[in-house]
């Protein structure tokens, strides 16, 4: 069912307190973070700021922001101001900043797919040797009171999305290859990188495929939208696929988990510009927002 159309290039749902949503809209005409109400219909633009992917937003409503356009992680407050926190690690510039987990410390996880967008899709078209260039994804943990920034892996095949899983572990995963890793989680101390599962379907298609977006249900099994493939592809808590759940269209790129006790998933799809819902017969598994307590 399509829950709410109209969308330009959307991604990074986000389920607010009310009942509605804030997704990104990546379109070049658009470049914005867009309030979509209970009921499907676009409410508003919030702000516009190049080219934001991934969102993620704390206790007080501060909107945190993925830009990949001028490269940075961005605060948007609820009346609209947009401030830029970081552009880097310790004078590293960020690439390709897409997507944001907060963990169970506070802490803000920030993938980096480690190519420029332009670079990557010139035009807003991927490159024919996309799976031959040379790509430097990493995930870096953010200390948002401090701005103290650590990069915990490198040398990813474009990082993509990120999720905290229901075993309280770093969950990132790699868009060339189709692989999802996991992290082990100790305070400051993540990792080492382990493989968990991938979510490739075989297929003879030579087109760009892979994961995108990614959350966990509360049975612990991971949802995660595979853009090219046209599906949300479930992992189990082995990581081995359980299901594939078809998209209306062919590029799902990221999803949210409806109110509690709705069982239902919201996924962004690009080609058809829309915010797609599905039964999936489990909630969400709770979210973090910056403090120590889930939401």
């Amino acid at each position: 069912m399509i829950f709410a159309s109209g969308l330009g290039v959307p991604e990074g749902p986000v389920l607010m307190s009310d009942g509605g949503w804030l997704v990104v809209e990546m379109a070049p005409d658009r470049g914005c973070v867009t309030r979509i109400d209970p009921d499907g219909k676009i409410e508003k633009v919030l702000a516009r700021t190049g080219r934001p992917n991934g969102l993620a937003v704390d206790a007080e409503g501060t909107i945190w922001i993925a830009e990949s356009q001028e490269p940075a992680l961005l605060k948007l407050t609820p009346d609209g101001a947009v401030e830029t926190f970081l552009t880097g690690c310790n004078g590293d510039p960020f690439l390709f900043p897409n997507d944001l987990a907060f963990a169970p410390d506070g802490a803000l996880f920030l993938t980096d797919s480690g190519i420029l967008f332009e670079d990557f899709a010139p035009g807003g078209v991927v490159r024919p040797d996309w799976n031959d260039i040379s790509v430097d994804g990493r995930v870096y943990r953010i200390d948002v009171d401090t701005k103290a920034i650590t990069q915990v892996d490198a040398g990813i095949r474009f990082t993509n999305g990120v999720a905290i899983g229901v075993d309280g572990m770093l969950y990132a995963n790699e868009t060339l290859t189709g692989n999802v890793f996991r992290y082990t989680l100790d305070g400051e101390n993540v990792g080492p990188r382990e493989q968990f599962g991938n979510v490739l379907a075989p297929t003879d298609d030579e087109a760009i495929r892979g994961p995108d977006g990614m959350k966990f249900a509360a049975n612990g099994d991971l949802y995660v939208t595979v853009v090219g493939q046209g599906d949300v592809t479930v992992l189990g808590a082995d990581g081995e696929v359980v299901r594939r759940i078809p998209t209306d269209g062919g590029f799902p790129t990221n999803l949210a988990f409806g109110a509690a006790g709705s069982q239902k998933i919201y996924v962004t799809e690009d080609e058809q510009g829309t915010l797609e819902v599905f039964d999936v017969g489990v909630d969400g598994a709770a979210l973090y927002d910056g403090t120590r307590s889930a939401q």
